[in-house]
């Protein structure tokens, strides 16, 4: 409810937005525009998935004070020169806010899954997560996992 792949709403279509540019000050009028508080967070190479459908910005350049994205130095509505697999993401995470830290280093989570139970391995270190490479990653690595998220 508080992360994911940016989307927005132009001309009457839905489209991602390129993540040339994309930084935490992006994100953070991402996160201000949907009413979200907390530790805004760029994500960019299509973290939360690859969308489909037209690619509506690029080059989006915030100095982070703007009220919506609309407000911000960005190409023109359309104009793009990406692929799906730069769709920029955000999380406005409240858990990571500068003043609470909720989580301990090395607290996994599952995000992106199709339920609870399955998904993208994240790590939390030094107030951020991260993923976890597959180098090396076997069914031992996923029994591990799951026992620290409490799934038998």
């Amino acid at each position: 409810s508080f992360e994911g792949r940016v989307e927005v709403y132009h001309d009457g279509k839905w489209g991602t937005i390129c993540d040339d540019q994309w930084d935490d000050r992006d994100a953070e009028v991402v996160c201000r525009q949907l009413g979200l508080s907390g530790n805004p967070k760029a994500l960019s190479w299509a973290h939360y998935g690859q969308g489909s459908g037209p690619i509506l910005l690029d080059e989006v350049e915030c100095s982070g004070n703007e009220l919506s994205l609309d407000q911000c130095k960005k190409s023109d509505w359309g104009q793009q020169n990406c692929d799906h697999i730069e769709d920029a993401g955000v999380s406005c995470d409240p858990f990571t806010g500068t003043d609470l830290q909720l989580y301990a280093d090395g607290t996994v989570r599952l995000a992106g899954g199709r339920g609870p139970r399955e998904g993208r391995v994240e790590v939390y270190y030094n107030g951020d997560w991260g993923t976890v490479c597959d180098d090396g990653w076997t069914d031992l690595g996923a029994q591990v996992v799951c026992r620290q998220l409490g799934f038998r």
